[in-house]
């Protein structure tokens, strides 16, 4: 099976069992790097990003080109968010940021990317076309190599959960990774939605790599006056006005809303460092509360552990966003 390497094992495991046979499922990263161009959701300017590879355990780190020195590189990791309230916002020591992250990583969790350099030359992600399917095809067109090192996996090892008035996220152990979702806007276009579905053997970018963000029309309006918001359009999110969808050819999923918010869960929980194996439940949470989540979890040192996957036990994981599909062409991610 691919993905798979004998090695030895790994010092974070040096005090836990092995699983037969000496057989893990490896890490991966880029076969070669790719460019990007688009706008920027909150600023509106053209951004440019490239995906590279990176080596083992390096995992996730943004470059900022427009930054000279060591003070350009920002970690993706839940300890570096320093802003939720538009989007998930990373930050360093020096105060460079990187916004917007949550769709890319949504992206590289679903495709199995363990190890990357993002360069952007800019604050800000490009938002695509408001979801994680541009970025799904971008690694599909670079490729994916496996590396010669296991896979780190977070296991919950009991419930962790936090409130905000009605809003709630809670991490509980499972087999592999599954979520929940529910949202309750007061809003004919959304209403109720709720979502629950395990991520393996492509579901993500099934599921939900198309899933679009969404805002109204009125709030956009408000937005742009604060000077946010500037680069959004109906090329990439749903617009609301009343009880209206204004996108031409509308929803791509009847629970479309519900399905963004589960992208978006996916994407923030992927900045704990590794992929996750447990169950998410999220009740109208957003960046914040998926954040404040991540918080409390390694907050306890009980509530989870490091460990990784036999070849026997690698189909309940989150396996290869395209696994079993077709390439799509960039027309079909318009």
């Amino acid at each position: 099976m691919g993905g798979e390497t004998k090695i030895q094992k790994p010092e974070f495991l040096k005090d836990r069992s092995i699983p037969t046979g000496g057989m893990f499922v490896a890490q991966r990263t880029l076969k070669s790097k790719i460019s990007c161009k688009g706008v920027a959701l909150h600023s509106g300017d053209k951004v440019v990003m490239t995906l590279k590879p990176a080596a083992c355990g390096a995992g996730i780190v943004f470059r900022r080109t427009d930054i000279a020195g060591g003070g350009a590189f920002i970690p993706a990791s839940w300890d570096r968010v320093v802003d939720t309230r538009m989007c998930t916002v990373l930050g360093n020591e020096d105060g460079v940021t990187v916004g917007t992250v949550e769709h890319l990583m949504a992206a590289l969790a679903g495709c199995r990317i363990d190890n990357a350099l993002i360069e952007i030359n800019g604050p800000e992600v490009p938002i695509m076309d408001g979801s994680s399917a541009p970025f799904v095809f971008l690694v599909e067109c670079a490729g994916v190599q496996e590396q010669d090192e296991p896979r780190r996996f977070i296991r919950i090892e009991k419930p962790i959960s936090i409130r905000d008035g009605f809003r709630t996220a809670t991490l509980s152990p499972a087999d592999g990774f599954s979520l929940s979702f529910e949202i309750d806007f007061d809003n004919q276009a959304i209403s109720h939605q709720t979502i629950s579905l395990g991520l393996a053997k492509g579901s993500f970018k099934k599921e939900l790599a198309r899933a679009r963000t969404f805002g109204f029309l009125h709030d956009a309006e408000k937005l742009r006056a604060a000077g946010l918001a500037r680069g959004g359009s109906l090329d990439n999110a749903i617009i609301i006005s009343g009880g209206r969808i204004l996108n031409e050819g509308g929803l791509r999923f009847d629970d479309e809303f519900v399905r963004h918010k589960a992208l978006d869960a996916v994407g923030d929980l992927y900045l704990a460092g590794a992929p996750v194996i447990g169950r998410f439940d999220g009740i109208c949470s957003g960046h914040d509360a998926n954040n404040k989540v991540l918080q409390a979890l390694f907050a306890d040192p009980g509530a989870w552990s490091y460990d990784v996957l036999g070849s026997d036990e690698a189909d309940v994981t989150a396996a290869d966003a395209w696994s079993g599909e077709a390439v799509p062409s960039a027309a079909a991610l318009a």
